[in-house]
């Protein structure tokens, strides 16, 4: 009977998943249509001369992303360490329980300390560059770097749990210190969760909205010549998560072009997401088997 359940509610769960991803893929044909692959390849977004070109809204998501995941990963990591390799375990349990309650707190909450200190924090601390103001995709990704720093941490430390504790006993019973033993045992065989953990909080990191929307500058058609010059990063830009949470998904609900637009950055955001989970969940099968 629990497995007649379980299957019952997996495919509902997945009937929900097809459901959502056709209603995706039907609304946003007539922008395919218009554009062709040009709307994901295009650099230019003027819905009242029905142009729709998305290609600087994921410039932006995949900078603010990226930059995100470089902040928050080896500090996330060396946390990760830290807990489950040298802390007592009911130190490690109290701290965990901490890190997991940040990972709990309402992104608004985070945006909102991003206007109250982060801004003026990196207009300032890149003074000598003159940036237009403090809202730039820098801020947007040191900002979510902090949003997902407890998923690194918390996934990261399971990960290295799940390291046999005879493995480590039997390195350092050969010699080893307990830092080579971490270096040579722990982290080779946790790759993969690590790995894992990383790409988990890479999707969360996309899927971001409102923080983002708070600190990003929401500036239209910002796609720099040069996409790996740090330039560009210390002005204001759009991803696709501000684009759909701004007041235009509202505007273009009247006109059928500009509404299959808006759901046509709802189908990139949701393929990036829906893939980035997928490839993480077989990281993390791998490191299990």
């Amino acid at each position: 009977m629990t497995r007649a359940w379980s299957w019952i509610f997996s495919m509902v769960a997945l009937g929900a998943f097809a459901l959502l991803t056709g209603i995706f893929i039907v609304q946003s044909v007539p922008v395919w249509q218009h554009e062709s692959w040009g709307y994901v390849t295009g650099a230019k977004w003027f819905f009242r001369q029905k142009q729709f070109g998305a290609l600087p809204m994921i410039y932006g998501s995949a900078a603010v992303s990226i930059v995100a995941i470089v902040l928050a990963a080896p500090l996330g990591i060396c946390a990760a360490i830290f807990t489950s390799e040298y802390l007592p375990k009911t130190a490690r349990l109290a701290l965990k329980v901490i890190i997991e309650l940040l990972a709990g707190v309402p992104s608004v909450v985070y945006g909102l300390l991003g206007i109250l200190l982060l801004r003026d924090w990196i207009y300032e601390l890149f003074a000598r560059f003159d940036p237009l103001s403090g809202d730039t995709l820098l801020t947007a990704g040191v900002l979510l770097a902090v949003m997902v720093l407890p998923t690194v941490v918390t996934l990261s430390d399971d990960a290295l749990r799940s390291v046999p504790a005879t493995q480590r006993r039997a390195a350092r019973a050969l010699g080893l210190t307990r830092g080579e033993t971490v270096l040579h045992i722990a982290l080779p065989q946790a790759r993969r969760g690590l790995g894992a953990a990383l790409l988990l909080a890479l999707g969360r990191a996309l899927g971001e909205t409102i923080a983002v929307f708070l600190v990003v500058g929401r500036q239209d058609n910002h796609l720099p010549s040069q996409w790996l010059a740090l330039r560009p990063l210390l002005e204001s830009g759009q991803t696709l998560t501000s684009k759909l949470g701004s007041s235009e998904t509202n505007i273009g609900y009247g006109d059928p072009l500009h509404w299959a637009a808006i759901v046509g950055l709802g189908l990139i955001l949701f393929v990036l997401t829906g893939g980035l989970t997928v490839l993480a969940t077989g990281f993390g099968k791998t490191s299990d088997a």
